[in-house]
């Protein structure tokens, strides 16, 4: 399921939306998306959920597609803090090698979390950033924000 690949008709994950790959156990699925846990989960209840149309990343995805998807990142995150009680969740999505992005299709993890569940920490520790530097980047995200 590690396969690199940005064709719908080689992509693993749409295989599994489209039911022709049934290695994976499904815990939720609506007319535009599938949730399923991993082969290789982070923690117990670790959950991905995809759309079942082919979008390489959250980024690429339209609008309608995103809203959607939200909404049912939250409906299994929901049943899996009703089912399993965790401490914690984490939701992650990655876009690109360099953010660690494995198979590019989007998807989301739906991650509970205990306080010794082994996953470790996400956030790089101990970078500092000038003031100048990261006013320099709101103002070039500002401008682009407005015209995207």
């Amino acid at each position: 399921m590690s396969k690199l690949s940005v064709d719908a008709e080689d992509c693993d994950f749409c295989a599994i939306a489209r039911g022709d790959d049934r290695s994976v156990e499904v815990v939720c699925k609506e007319e535009s998306w599938i949730a399923f846990f991993p082969l290789d989960p982070a923690t117990p209840g670790h959950t991905l959920v995809i759309p079942r149309k082919h979008v390489a990343d959250l980024w690429k995805a339209e609008p309608a597609l995103g809203a959607e998807l939200i909404a049912a990142v939250i409906r299994v995150g929901r049943a899996i803090d009703a089912s399993l009680k965790p401490e914690g969740m984490n939701l992650i999505t990655s876009a690109g090698k360099v953010a660690e992005q494995t198979v590019f299709h989007l998807h989301f993890h739906v991650v509970p979390r205990w306080k010794r569940d082994g996953f470790g920490d996400i956030w790089p520790a101990g970078r500092k950033f000038e003031d100048a530097d990261l006013q320099n980047v709101a103002d070039r995200i500002r401008e682009a924000c407005a015209s995207v």
